[in-house]
This record gives structure tokens, sequence and C-alpha cells, in this order.
């Protein structure tokens, strides 16, 4: 026997691109894609878009804020790597619809009338019997039955069946499910194209090949202009009161991009409506649009949720901020030297810098500062409901301190952690910066009108080192006159050595008797080295002993205030005595500030203030409190908040938005496709019709669903009594 070898069957070559096809068209892929977007937008949606630098560090800290910059995610559906997914997306998905389409829309043209009459039994849902009626006869009552159903059919005729000549009609309902899937992926495709429209692709790539850079603040913008016709964008204009513009900004990463408008936007006027509590309820822009085209301006009026569309822009209300106010602050000091003469400042906010007189800050022994009032806000809307809480603790015997920074908190802030909310309005602030020669700035926030906290009403006065941290606010107690001079009047009393010295005879005589002179001259002395150890004198401070454990002031800490106290005692007092002198001396300085204060109303042309009264008692605890605070305040002067001219700017969001049309019909095609895939339920009947050779009509039918339920139990037992009547 002869072996014979048979050669194998030569097919056509494997191209090398057919794995990576596979790949991209497979629903795996394409789902892998879909579940990293979803998960990327998860943490876009955390974490917020496009905020400044400082304000990430101070949520992360620096090391995680430079981890998540690197990834991009402060930016994140405008990273490469994002976009690269999502372009892979919208080709794995056309891949998959290119592969599948074909075949879904054949299966959806055929009524599948060709299957083989043997098939019918492998169903799970079928039936046989008999009908009394000639085989065109029982076709027909057949495709009536089943038309009434709103099925549609096809049939066609055997003559050389076994057992004889028969008809298979194939039924089917629910087409539309069929085509829910083409409608669910064309969807997704959609509307990512409409995403990459609308996102910042375009710009880039109109950035890289124009070779614009983009520019910061004080930079030129000449190769940094995006074109007029730019087909998509998303950019921020800003426009103040009374002046037009067309020059919005488009922020990237390292800086912006200028988009010119084919048109100028000019603020008429913008509106704030304010409910009862004083919190906005409508913020409105008077528009007119300036479109070289038109032979006359335009009006129109923007609103939060209401934009406007013109030209294929939008414009909506973004936000809004001070156009250039005119500011009048009052220079007030706090020592006892104050510059005579002192004018206000007329100030713009925003505008340039303007040098402090030399005299206002010799005071203070300051180098040279320079002003730039950086905000004016007229409505301040704060939540005060915990300040009822905090008084009645503080009659129920607790100390709360005049500036305590964890309590300030609860009443300068949203206030979302409590219960019950009382909305007020604090009244106008100012926000500036005091600038040194070496370029460092502290911010400052004053607040016009005095607050009512704790049932004391106080002057705000806030101060913070750099823009992450947060303002810590001095609390100045309102006199009877609702001002801040009464204050004033006891602070630069109390660095007057003759008035400290009279406030401490007063004392000394007013709980002495004439025949106790030297108690009386002891209790002077020690009333005198209160005041002093208050206000700061550097002799009052004793030394050290070497070898002491006692505290020692560290070297650029302000001396003064009840530390400067508690220093003096922790050193001269032995521990076991610390308490008892603690209560002596306090009560010894309270008396003397008490008499420092009517001395400073004394030379004021004031009448002095009884011991016995309430809101005298109450302006002097607080008083205290906030001179021992006073001493960490930097500089020696508070510009006080005197008048203003308001002038607002609206801050419009300007886009042009070509794929928004396409994602709106990608939702509505995702709609329908889902909606299809769910709730439309693909059926296919099949019945089988043969004459029994006796003037009757044999029948068998089969139903299949593409999801078993019980609603298809019920469908075929429908069926099965319209068609056989008379089951065999």
């Amino acid at each position: 026997m002869t072996d014979v070898t048979v050669p194998a069957p030569v097919g056509r070559p494997r191209s090398a691109w057919a794995p990576t096809y596979e790949l991209l068209s497979s629903m795996r892929f394409a789902i892998a894609l879909l579940t990293v977007i979803c998960i990327v937008s998860a943490i876009g949606t955390v974490i917020k878009q496009g905020e400044p630098l400082v304000n990430y560090v101070d949520q992360f800290g620096p090391f995680w804020a430079d981890v998540f910059g690197a990834l991009g995610l402060y930016r994140i559906y405008s990273t490469p790597w994002f976009l690269l997914i999502l372009a892979f997306l919208v080709v794995s998905t056309s891949l998959c619809i290119a592969r599948n389409a074909p075949k879904i829309l054949a299966d959806w043209r055929t009524h599948k009338e060709t299957m083989r009459e043997q098939a019918i039994n492998a169903f799970h849902h079928k039936a046989s019997g008999a009908l009394a009626m000639p085989l065109d006869q029982a076709e027909q009552q057949v495709i009536h039955t089943l038309r009434s159903g709103r099925w549609t059919m096809k049939s066609q005729r055997r003559a050389e069946a076994v057992g004889g000549a028969g008809i298979m009609i194939g039924a089917r309902h629910g087409a539309a499910n069929k085509l829910g899937y083409i409608a669910a992926h064309s969807a997704i495709v959609l509307i990512c194209l409409g995403g990459l429209f609308d996102g910042d692709l375009i710009v880039k790539v109109q950035a890289w090949m124009h070779g614009l850079q983009p520019f910061r603040g004080g930079q030129s913008a000449d190769h940094s202009r995006l074109s007029v016709s730019n087909p998509a964008y998303r950019a921020q204009l800003f426009v103040p009161e009374g002046e037009r513009s067309n020059a919005a900004v488009i922020s990237l990463d390292k800086g912006m991009l200028l988009q010119p408008l084919p048109f100028d936007i000019e603020l008429k006027k913008f509106t704030v409506d304010y409910y009862a509590t004083g919190m906005p309820k409508r913020f409105a822009s008077d528009i007119v649009i300036h479109d070289p085209k038109l032979p006359q301006p335009k009006p129109f009026t923007v609103e939060v949720n209401h934009p406007v569309t013109y030209d294929g822009v939008t414009i909506f209300q973004s936000s809004f901020e001070d156009g250039g106010s005119t500011v009048h602050l009052k220079p007030l000091f706090l020592t006892a030297q104050a510059p005579e003469a002192a004018t206000d400042i007329t100030a713009q906010v925003s505008g340039a810098a303007q040098a402090l007189p030399a005299a206002w800050v010799a005071a203070g022994k300051s180098g040279p500062l320079s002003l730039e009032v950086t905000g004016l806000r007229v409505i301040n809307v704060e939540d005060l409901s915990q300040a009822q809480t905090d008084a009645a603790a503080k009659k129920g015997g607790s100390d709360v301190r005049g500036v305590n920074l964890a309590e300030l908190s609860k009443h300068l802030g949203s206030g979302a952690k409590q219960d019950e909310k009382k909305l007020t309005n604090i009244g106008p602030s100012i926000t500036y910066k005091l600038r040194d020669a070496a370029g460092q700035a502290r911010e400052y926030q004053n607040y016009m009108v005095p607050v009512n906290l704790d049932g004391q009403a106080v002057f705000l006065l806030g101060v913070r080192d750099t823009p992450a941290d947060g303002f810590r606010y001095l609390r100045v107690p309102a006199d009877d006159q609702m001002q801040m001079q009464g204050w004033l009047r006891l602070k630069r009393a109390l660095g007057d050595a003759s008035a400290r010295a009279e406030a401490a005879r007063r004392f000394a005589a007013s709980v002495t008797t004439p025949d106790h002179a030297q108690l009386r001259e002891q209790l002077t002395v020690s009333a005198q080295r209160a005041l002093d150890l208050f206000a700061g004198v550097k002799q009052a401070m004793p030394t050290p002993a070497a070898g002491s454990s006692a505290p020692k002031v560290p070297d650029g800490m302000p001396s003064g205030g009840l530390m400067a106290i508690s220093n003096f005692i922790e050193a001269v007092v032995p521990q076991q005595d610390r308490e008892h002198t603690s209560a002596t001396l306090i009560r010894i300085l309270n008396g003397t500030m008490f008499e420092l204060l009517n001395i400073s109303r004394e030379r004021a042309g004031l009448p002095p203030l009884s011991a016995d009264n309430d809101a005298a008692r109450q302006f002097m605890t607080q008083a205290v409190l906030s001179l021992s605070d006073a001493v960490f305040y930097p500089v020696p002067m508070i510009l006080s908040l005197d008048g203003f001219e308001q002038k607002q700017a609206s801050v419009f969001q300007v886009t042009r938005t070509p794929g928004r049309n396409v994602v709106y019909l990608g939702c509505l095609l995702l709609i329908v496709g889902v909606f299809s895939m769910l709730y439309i339920r693909e059926r296919r009947l099949w019945v089988w019709l043969q004459d029994d050779g006796q003037g009757g009509t044999r029948v068998k039918m089969a139903l299949s669903s593409t999801r078993q339920t019980l609603d298809i139990d019920r469908e075929f037992e429908q069926l099965r009594a319209a068609l056989l009547p008379s089951e065999g």
C-alpha cells in the first residue's frame, strides 16, 4: 500500500493588522475604554476643575498637589491622554458598528421563512394541531390573525415537502430591538465626537499649527491670538460697566490664549436682586452687541440660566466682579504718636499700587509700604445663628475669648454643619494688600460697619500672610456711638506712659482709704506694673535668671497683652501661688484699664463712664481681649472703609459649540436605543401548514424570543388559542 501525502489547503495569508483590527473592533475593548472614561469622569467630578494651583496645594498638600498636577487631574477633560482614550473609544465603537451592522441589518430584513419543518420541534414553545379547512383558506386565516396582532410576515410554498405540499409562514414582532443596538452604539460615537469638537482639542491643534504660545498677565498677546473664525471654543470675557470688549481668554495649563469675538459686547448695567435675608436671587446683565455687519447695535439681557445666542456664539452669565470701584479709606492709627493731619486715601479696586506716607509706617517702625486695593464687597451674607448660643454659654460662666479663630469660623463662613441658619447681611468690606520693599505682602479684610456677635457690636479686622491661609479676625468693640474711636482712644492711651501712671494712681485711690498710704503706694506700683506689662513696655518684663525654667519671649514675638502678664507670672511667682496671683493681677488690670478708659474720654472732652453700667463693662471686657490680640496686628494703622463709588463688572462665558447639536442627536439616539433594547422584545413565529389529503390542514407552530419571560409564555398561549382553536 502506498502512502499518499495530501497537501494542506493554501488559504489567503493573514494580514499583520488583523489582530489589531480584531482588538479594536471587539466589544470587550470598547467596554473597557468606556469603563476607564467613567472612572476618570468620576475623578473629574470629585476634584474641582480649573481652580488656582494654590487651592489644590491647600487641599491635598504640596506633594500630592504636584502628583495630581502631573497627571493632569486639574484639567482632566482636556489632557492628551483623556482625549486619546476618547478617540480610541470612537474608533473602537465605529469598528464595532461597521463589523456587526451588516449582519444586524441582514437579520432585520429577513423573516427566516426558509426554516425547515423539522426545526420547529427544537423550540421550547411549540404546538401542533389541525384546521378543518383547505390549505389556502388556512393560510389566509393565519395571515389575517397575525396581521391583526401587528406581526410582519413572509410565506414560502414548498411542493416537495415530506407528506405533501405545504406552506411555511415566517412572522416577526419587535424588529426595532435590532435597530436599538445600532442606535445605542452610534449614540456613543456621536457623543464622543461632540465632546472632542467642543473640548480644547481644536484650540490646541490650532495653537500647535500656528505656533501660538500661552501668555500670562502683563505679557504681550501678539503670539497668543486665535482666529476670529475659530469653530469651537469656551472662553471668559470680562466687561466692566460702561465699557465694551471683544477680547475673551481661554485658560490653559500654562497660561491663556486670546480669543477675539466677531463683535463687541458692551455692559450697560449689572443688576443683583436679593431676598429678604440678603441672599441674591437674580443676576442679570444688560448688554449691547456692536456688530460691524449691523447698522444698529442690538440690546439683550443675559441672566443666569438664560443665555443669549448671537451669530453662533452663546453668551452665559458666569459670575461678576468689581469693575474698578473707587474707595475712600480712612487711616486709623494704633500708636500714641499718631501722625497729625493724616488725609484719607482714594484708591481704585485692582488699580495701580500707591506708596503710603512715610510718617504712617514710621509710627510702627515698619519699612516703606505700598497699598494695593484688591476687592470691594458691598454685600456680605453670613450665618450668625451660633451667636446666640455663644452668648448663652458666655453668661453661663465660660470665658469666650474675643478673638477665638475656631469660634469665629462658625460666624464667618458657609456654616454648613449647622442645623439652623440665621443669614444676615453684615455690610460692605474692603480687601487690600500692604506690600513691603522686598515684595512680600500681607492681605487685610476690614468690614465697614460693626457686626453683632455674642451680644456685642464689634468691628472685624482680618489679616492673613498668604492667600492659602484663612483670615484671622481681630474683633474691635464698637463704642456708644457705634464707632471704633472709643477703642482707638483707649489703645493710644495705653501707649502713653503718663496716662498709664495716672490710671494706676486713680485705681489705687479708688480702692483704698487715705489712712492706708503705704497700701495705696504698693497698689499703685502693682497697677503700674500690670499696665506696663499689658502695654508691652520691655522694662516691665524681668530677665529670667541663668538656668531658670521661666519662659522667654522669642525674638521677633510681639510683647504685651495677656501673654506678657502670663509670662511675668511664670517668671517671678512660685507655681503653687500662680493661680491666686493671676486672678489678683487680672482684677487689678481690669480696674486700671477702666480708669485708663475714662482718662482717654476726658482728654477727648467726653464724660466718664460708670463702673455700674452694663454696656460699659461689656465694652471693657471685649476691649481688653482685643487690645491683647492687637499686639499681633502687623501694621500700626487700620485702613477703614469710609465710602465708595461702586462699579460692577460681568464675567461672561462665551462659547461656540458646533458639537452641541451632535451631542443632542447622540443623546436622542441613546434614549431610543436603550429603550428599544430594554423594553422591546423581538419575537419570531413560524407556522407550518400542510394539506392532510382529506380536505383539512395540519398545523405546526413555534415561537422564539430574545428574552425568556413569563410574558412570552402568556403570549404563546394566546397565539396557540388564536391559530389552533381545535388542537389535535
